[in-house]
């Protein structure tokens, strides 16, 4: 398992009963996480004083309980910089687990020795395209929510990144990539973080067992001579690491590379065992 284990303002600080106590900054928060399906007393004093808990309903969705938790606050990771704020199910704008992927990436970028085009599709707020432009690469940032583009350009402002080599774009992905092909542009490096499900910004459905392996066939039709990296992430129960494994293998067997997949998981402080946190799937170059 690759584990994020760097962090200084995030900690999963117990996890029990369907749900995990952390700590985002100076913030105490409760969510549920679907992993967690032990039963394990809680001692941890976080648990009788948290500063928001989400409650998950069993109709389906939840809602969020609020003590005392600013409408938005900032954490940092190395030189980043992320908002954070409560928002529809259960999430804060930010997937700590992902840092064990910047980390990797960010060192490839940085001993590459040439300049690195940088292609992050489903790009969320921006985690990945901060950390890879950081690193020094030229990064393309697509999402099909305006929101959530808007939210990644105030988190590279706050990371002193509003000058970096970035383009923000709100658009489907798969369409993207489609007119990308016909243009000829190339990428020597693509990052994808899919939904297990969504839509597009004119209700493109996007199913993830059906269109992940043809939207990776595709992106290899967009990559440079010499690709650096591809990275895949899924949080789907469905796509275990030896699928990703197998998809990445598969297309990208032309190209110089090895390919390796795993777990990602964040360390739980009371316990000091490894909280899963799906899988990602990783093709480098010799």
């Amino acid at each position: 398992m690759w584990v994020a284990d760097k962090w200084k303002d995030y900690e999963v600080l117990d996890a029990s009963r369907g749900e995990k106590l952390e700590r985002w900054g100076n913030y105490i928060l409760i969510r549920p996480d679907p992993q967690v399906i032990w039963d394990t007393e809680r001692i941890h004093k976080g648990w009788k004083k948290c500063n928001a808990h989400y409650h998950r309903s069993s109709r389906g969705g939840g809602e969020w309980e609020f003590f005392d938790l600013p409408q938005q606050w900032s954490i940092r990771y190395g030189e980043l910089s992320f908002h954070l704020k409560p928002f529809s199910f259960k999430h804060t704008g930010l997937f700590p687990e992902q840092a064990v992927n910047w980390d990797w990436f960010g060192d490839k970028i940085r001993k590459a020795g040439r300049p690195v085009k940088v292609l992050n599709l489903f790009a969320y707020t921006g985690g990945a395209t901060l950390a890879a432009a950081a690193a020094g690469a030229q990064v393309t940032h697509v999402d099909a929510s305006k929101g959530m583009v808007t939210w990644a350009k105030e988190n590279a402002a706050a990371s002193g990144l509003q000058n970096a080599p970035i383009r923000w774009l709100v658009d489907d992905c798969v369409k993207f990539v489609e007119r990308e092909i016909r243009r000829g542009s190339r990428y020597d490096a693509i990052i994808m973080d899919p939904p297990s499900y969504g839509r597009g910004p004119k209700g493109e459905v996007w199913k993830i067992e059906d269109a992940i392996h043809p939207l990776i066939r595709l992106c290899v039709d967009i990559l440079s001579e010499r690709p650096l990296f591809f990275l895949v992430n899924s949080y789907t129960t469905g796509l275990a690491p030896a699928v990703l494994t197998y998809m990445l293998a598969t297309e990208l067997k032309k190209f110089d590379g090895t390919v390796d997949s795993q777990e990602i998981g964040l360390p739980v402080t009371e316990s000091g065992l490894i909280l899963p946190c799906g899988a990602s799937g990783r093709w480098e170059n010799r």
